[in-house]
């Protein structure tokens, strides 16, 4: 019966729902972006290669060639692997990860995480330098000593506190060694025991361990393509033109320059060798880009080297102080080239270019127009002291208004700057004081900026964000905000949106949220209002890579938010889009359509207008669920207003503009 009745449901479907080829991800599932660049360790476990390439892991099935990748989101517990070995007795692969933390990965593809070394307090450095398999046994050596691991039971045994570093170890006739480059070769009787440091001997001087991958294996895991970026280098963001674009983000940090572009699920990868030998310069810790509106294949970067001009993925020229009004930075001065600090790079509509020129003796704020020519627009609210613009300028964006604004993060002059292309006024904001009259302390610096759809801007700083509303902007006496959120304890108190919460990026979603990402506490999403925290992400209650969020940027046609971490990229789908400016009934339909009865997540309907009012009916007009649109989406869980899952039928859903005017309809077929 029920087959008839989802055949006859889908029929009608076919007829009353446009055909469309929907292909996107359920709402709140997660998504990693991992490298699988550099191969450092690789282990056989029959027709299994296991690889360990950029400390991510993959596998390879030499039957049929079928590449599987492992992450946070779909098997492990963590991220960032240091080793990797096989235990053919136990039938599983020993996982350790940098911060020590241990997963045991089955033939299936699960695992079994041993979280009891991570976690323990030690004063001890906890570092496992290497892991040795022996029986259902792998032990693994440490800086103080050896743990003795069942793998087959998946617990830890046993721990030997040698009380020195052990680089490896293996069992030979009966003895464990510890091999030791600070302190030698020990050795001790298992039939003794170990836990007794007596029991154990120095016999011999340390011999380096020569491990190397086989040849014949280390051929097939370069042959095989797990697909990836290069490198888990994310800490600058931007999505535009249907396309993620990145790059390293940070200075300082020593990573290796590139530009990663993002489309379709495939990677480009920016040339990113033999530009030193162009430029005289190290080409390291790329931190800003941005792409010619004229040309999206004309690609600007900027670091600590200077500013980079590429066309199609390729590099075309090198801008530092020698050939362009970029100075070194005048804490360094002799005009050295590894010190050119572009930290900021924004187009302008009419495809010019403007750049931040950081600790720059007389430079700060630069414009290299379309016709190839430099401006300069410097001024004395950009600079600090007598000799040096700001130290870290950073995060530039134009708003709605057409003001081009940025931030100084940097713990000596934390600032918000803003600057008028067309009368050429500045304006530095370095002291904020709050609706309260009360001059907020910002101690480290002012880290990003951005606009909301209420074209209000929105700074954050490592004491919380703060927004300046947009009757605020350029009166003479602007006054900063921080969002008082009530209590709701039957008392009048409210605390300050994120308090002491040190707020790295910002990025707005279709729904007019916030998306806050921080230095240490994972992600907060807030609501339209500012009013309500939505979501807290976090490396431990979800699968977010790290808890060191360093950028956030967001495909508004979708809704999936890309969060780059300290440890690599990874995506959250919400359920906020970029609203539409008009709902056409071709553009507003819902998926999954029909609705299985297996189908257990959020139905989704897309192609709204910005807070569209939704109503959900029976065919014969009975309301079961309405709301309001998070931007251009919907979501109905599939159940009625009293909570109770709908029955098999087809569901009509009807929209409405915010104003009240006549949106479109459209149709859900349901088979339970």
């Amino acid at each position: 019966m029920k087959k008839t009745i989802l055949i006859s449901i889908i029929s009608v479907v076919s007829l009353l729902v446009p055909q469309l080829n929907i292909s996107a991800a359920q709402i709140g599932s997660w998504k990693a972006y991992m490298a699988y660049h550099d191969i450092t360790e690789v282990e056989q476990a029959g027709n299994i290669i296991y690889v360990l390439a950029s400390n991510n892991l993959f596998s390879l099935n030499t039957t049929d060639n079928s590449v599987q990748t492992y992450d946070k989101v779909n098997a492990l517990s963590d991220c960032n692997i240091a080793h990797i070995s096989w235990c053919s007795s136990a039938q599983r692969l020993v996982i350790i990860y940098e911060n020590e933390n241990i997963d045991l990965l089955n033939t299936n593809g699960t695992t079994v995480n041993i979280s009891d070394y991570y976690s323990k307090s030690m004063t001890e450095d906890k570092t496992i330098n290497s892991i040795n398999i022996d029986g259902n046994y792998a032990y693994l050596s440490t800086s103080f000593g050896i743990i003795k691991l069942n793998v087959k039971d998946a617990e830890i045994s046993d721990t030997y506190n040698l009380g020195f570093n052990v680089n490896y170890s293996y069992i030979s006739n009966g003895k464990l060694y510890a091999a030791s480059s600070s302190n030698g070769l020990y050795a001790a009787s298992t039939n003794t025991n170990m836990l007794d440091k007596s029991n154990w001997s120095r016999i011999g001087d340390y011999v380096a361990q020569n491990k190397t991958i086989d040849d014949t294996l280390l051929a097939k895991a370069k042959g095989a393509n797990p697909g990836g970026p290069k490198y888990n280098y994310f800490g600058f963001l931007k999505y535009a033109n249907n396309q993620l674009y990145s790059c390293g983000g940070t200075i300082g940090g020593m990573r290796k320059a590139t530009i990663q572009i993002m489309k379709d699920g495939e990677w480009t990868i920016y040339q990113d060798e033999g530009i030193s030998d162009v430029s005289g310069a190290t080409y390291q810790d790329i931190v800003c880009l941005d792409y010619d509106p004229k040309d999206i294949t004309h690609v600007f970067a900027g670091g600590r080297t200077g500013m980079y001009e590429f066309k199609d993925g390729k590099f075309i020229k090198y801008y530092s102080n020698d050939n362009s009004p970029l100075e070194t930075a005048s804490t360094v001065g002799n005009n050295n080239k590894e010190y050119v600090l572009v930290t900021g790079l924004k187009f302008d509509t009419s495809g010019n270019l403007w750049c931040l020129n950081s600790i720059a003796p007389n430079k700060s704020l630069l414009e290299y127009t379309k016709d190839g020519q430099w401006a300069d627009h410097g001024k004395t609210d950009f600079m600090v002291y007598s000799n040096r613009s700001m130290e870290n300028m950073v995060s530039p964006m134009f708003d709605s208004r057409g003001l081009l604004w940025f931030v100084n993060d940097f713990f000596r002059t934390p600032a918000l700057l803003c600057y008028n292309i067309t009368t050429d006024v500045s304006k530095c904001y370095s002291t904020f004081v709050n609706e309260d009259g009360t001059t907020v302390g910002i101690s480290d610096g002012v880290r990003c900026v951005a606009e909301d759809l209420d074209n209000n801007i929105w700074i954050g700083t490592n004491v919380g964000p703060m927004v300046l509303e947009s009757s605020q902007i350029s009166n003479g006496t602007e006054v900063f905000t921080q969002v008082k959120v009530p209590r709701n304890d039957g008392t009048n108190y409210a605390d300050y949106l994120l308090s002491g919460v040190d707020i790295s990026c910002i990025a707005i979603d279709g729904g007019n949220r916030k998306w806050f990402g921080t230095k240490s506490n994972g992600v907060y999403l807030i609501s339209s209002d500012n009013l309500s925290q939505i979501h807290h992400f976090t490396s431990s209650n979800s699968s977010l890579l790290s808890d060191v969020v360093e950028a956030i940027a967001i495909n508004g046609t979708t809704g999936e938010v890309f969060i780059g971490t300290d440890k690599g990229l990874c995506s959250y789908m919400s359920d906020a889009t970029t609203p539409s400016e008009e709902m056409k009934k071709d553009e507003v339909y819902a998926y999954p359509n029909p609705v299985k009865p297996d189908y257990t997540g959020l139905i989704t309907v897309v192609g709204l207008s910005y807070n569209a009012d939704v109503k959900i009916t029976t065919s014969n007009g009975i309301l079961v669920a309405e709301g309001q649109s998070n931007g251009g989406t919907f979501t109905w869980d599939g159940c009625d207003k009293k909570g109770k899952r709908v029955a098999s039928g087809v569901y009509m859903v009807m929209t409405a503009t915010s104003d009240g005017s006549k949106g479109t309809v459209c149709k859900i077929a349901i088979v339970r």
